[in-house]
This record gives C-alpha cells, structure tokens and sequence, in this order.
C-alpha cells in the first residue's frame, strides 16, 4: 500500500476498559477507498476495524491498547483448549456470507444476557449491521450449531494473508462450552490448512479482565512501535 491516509480523530469519551481513564481513536478517512490488501496493512499496523470504519486507539496519557495476533502456523492449542474442541466435538460449522433473521435473535439474546447496559442497545436491528457489515471488505459469518439450533456467531474478515476476529456472541445458555474460545480455535484451524500466516485478536489491555483471555493462545505477537514481537517478550521491554 502506498496511498498515504487521512486520519481524524474523535473526541474524548469514558474508556471502554479501563475505569477512570479517557480514551479517543484515530480514524482513517471513510472516503479513503480501502479494500482487503490495504487493511491487511492496516491491521499489521495496528488498525481494527468496526463496521466500515478502521481505527486506532490513539490516547493522550495510555498506551495499554496492544494489538495482537496468533501465529497460525506455529500455534500448539494447550490441555485446556484441546478440551474445548472435545467437548464441541458434536458441533457442525457453516460459513454464510449474509447476516439473517436467525442471527439477529441470537445476538440480541447474547447481548441483553451478556452486556445489559453496556452501551449496545439489542433492538436496534440497523446498529447491529453497521457493526459487524462491511462494505468494502469480505466478511463471513462462521455459525455453530447443534441439531440445527444456533448456538454461536464468529464474525471473521477474510484477507489475502490472514484472518481477522472481529465479534462472537453466542447462546448464553450454552456459555459452559466455551464457545468464544471455540470459535478462535476453529480460525486457527482454517488459517493454518489454508496457509494463512495469522490470526489477528484486536487488542489485549493490561489491566482489563475482560481482554486477558487473549494471552492464552501461543505465540501470540503483540505490535510494539513497527515491529511484531511476542507478547511476553514486547510487554517487558522499555517504553
């Protein structure tokens, strides 16, 4: 990509992660015409996208927000991932390319059980759409059932060299599956039989309990300044 960017950024709001603490993002310009191998850049460079918009964290005072990536080809899956997969063993997985009915209902049951008062309201159908859409990128839906019934929903942009998590929700009822962890499991997978070289997990924060699931999958690389080390290794060198 040699097209240079405009970026913008947006106000100040409460950080989503961190109590106390504002954040603010960097946004790419929306006209910028961006396809698959320009936001294959973009998420080497840190960028995550929601709906058609592609962002960075971009905070005066914290840089806790660390992209980070799994190493498909290197990945080993640990006792209790390798678990996960048994238990889910009776689990069928299709790949759609449109976001229906079906989906809606479970994504407002995932939200109004999961994330009550978080901030997304489960009956605005429209919301829902411009969240997990996106215009100019290939976006699939990697649904789990189980004798037909809907239990899960991975969100996955598919790029030239990599995949990309974006969202999962999943039935409540079925939370002891483990499903979140399933779907990245599968991803991995799917990368590594297709030779894809990563799979990028968005952002881990240090201090947020909520994004420190993400440090159970090795190696996973984390972006420090241009360069992609692994986390253990970017997390204890100076800043």
């Amino acid at each position: 990509m040699t097209q240079s960017l405009r970026l913008f950024l947006s106000t100040e709001h409460a950080c989503g992660y961190l109590p106390g603490l504002l954040a603010r993002s960097a946004f790419v310009d929306p006209d910028a015409g961006l396809g698959a191998a320009h936001y294959q850049r973009l998420l080497e460079l840190g960028f995550r996208r929601s709906g058609d918009h592609t962002y960075r964290p971009h905070c005066r005072e914290c840089a806790r927000c660390v992209p980070v990536r799994i190493d498909a080809q290197q990945f080993r899956a640990d006792r209790s991932q390798r678990r996960c997969q048994r238990d889910n063993a009776d689990l069928q997985m299709t790949i759609e390319r449109r976001l229906t009915d079906e989906h809606y209902a479970l994504y407002r049951e995932y939200l109004q059980t999961r994330h009550a008062g978080g901030g997304m309201d489960p009956h605005d159908r429209k919301a829902f759409h411009a969240f997990l859409e996106c215009s100019w990128l290939d976006v699939r839906f990697w649904c789990f059932r189980a004798a037909g019934k809907l239990l899960a929903v991975a969100v996955v942009d598919h790029l030239p060299q990599a995949l990309s998590a974006v969202y999962t929700f999943f039935d409540p009822g079925a939370r002891d599956r483990g499903l979140g962890t399933l779907a990245i499991l599968e991803q991995i997978r799917i990368a590594r039989v297709t030779g894809l070289d990563h799979v990028y997990l968005g952002y881990w924060v240090d201090g947020s309990r909520k994004m420190d699931y993400k440090r159970r999958y090795h190696p996973l690389e984390a972006l420090q300044g241009v360069q992609w080390r692994e986390l253990e290794e970017a997390a204890a060198a100076p800043k």
